[in-house]
C-alpha cells in the first residue's frame, strides 16, 4: 500500500487559480494548467465517459491513467468536492454528476458533516472532521490493501506532506507561468531530502517530476 499524490502545478507552484468568475467557475488559468491532462484518452474515457477512442497517448496519457491504478481509497478536502460553493446544499453531490471517476471510498475532510453518499459505480463520500493521521487510519481499512491517494486541494496536501504521510508525490509541471494562486511548496523547504526525485518530460512539454520516499 502506497500513500500517493498526484497534482498539476505551473511553472511558478501554482496548484490552485484564483480567476474564477460567474461565467467562468473553473477559470482561465485551470484550464491551462491542466490542458495536457485533459487532452488524453484517460481522462476523455475515465472523467467525461467518452467512448470514441481519441485523446493523447504518450506520457502524459501513462501518468493519467497510473492516476487511476489500483485506488482503494481516496482523501480530499471540502473545497475539492465542492462544499465551498455550496455549503448550505443538502442535495449537492460534488462536481461529478451521478458517474464520479473515484470508484472507490472517498473520505471527505471538513468541519461540517454531512450524511454519506454512495454512488452505483462503488464511489461513496464520507465527511469527516479528523486529523489527516487519523483519516489515513481510516482509509487503510477501507482500501483493502490497495493504495491511498491523496486528492486535493493544494492545503490538504500540504498537510500530509508536512506530516511524513506520503509516499509517492507525481507533480505534472505545465511550461506555463500563472502569477497567482495558492502555491503548492509554501513551507515545504527541503521536501525532496526525504524523497529519491526523478523526471520525464512529455511530448506536450510538461515535465512529470516524481518523488517516492
Amino acid at each position: 500500500m502506497t500513500v500517493r499524490v498526484d497534482l498539476n502545478l505551473s511553472l511558478d507552484g501554482v496548484a490552485v487559480t484564483t480567476d474564477q468568475t460567474a461565467e467562468n467557475p473553473m477559470g482561465e488559468d485551470w484550464g491551462r494548467l491542466v490542458a495536457s491532462y485533459i487532452a488524453t484518452r484517460t481522462f476523455r474515457e475515465r472523467v467525461l465517459h467518452e467512448t470514441t477512442g481519441e485523446g493523447t497517448t504518450g506520457v502524459d496519457d501513462r501518468y493519467a491513467a497510473a492516476y487511476f491504478d489500483n485506488i482503494g481509497a481516496e482523501i480530499m478536502g471540502a473545497g475539492m468536492f465542492g462544499l465551498h460553493s455550496f455549503p448550505d446544499d443538502p442535495d449537492w453531490r460534488g462536481w461529478w454528476g451521478d458517474e464520479p471517476p473515484f470508484r472507490a471510498p472517498v473520505l471527505v475532510l471538513t468541519h461540517r458533516e454531512r450524511p454519506p453518499l454512495e454512488f452505483a459505480n462503488g464511489t461513496r463520500f464520507d465527511f469527516l472532521a479528523v486529523s489527516p493521521e487519523d483519516a489515513l487510519n481510516r482509509a487503510r481499512d477501507l482500501a483493502g490493501g490497495a493504495d491511498i491517494r491523496i486528492g486535493g486541494g493544494v492545503s490538504v496536501v500540504r498537510d500530509f506532506l508536512a506530516a511524513g504521510l506520503v509516499d509517492r508525490l507525481h507533480v505534472a509541471i505545465a511550461p506555463i507561468v500563472i502569477g497567482r494562486g495558492v502555491h503548492l511548496w509554501d513551507d515545504l523547504s527541503g521536501l525532496e531530502r526525504d524523497y529519491t526525485v526523478t523526471s520525464e518530460i512529455a511530448e506536450s512539454g510538461v515535465v512529470h517530476v516524481t518523488f517516492v520516499r
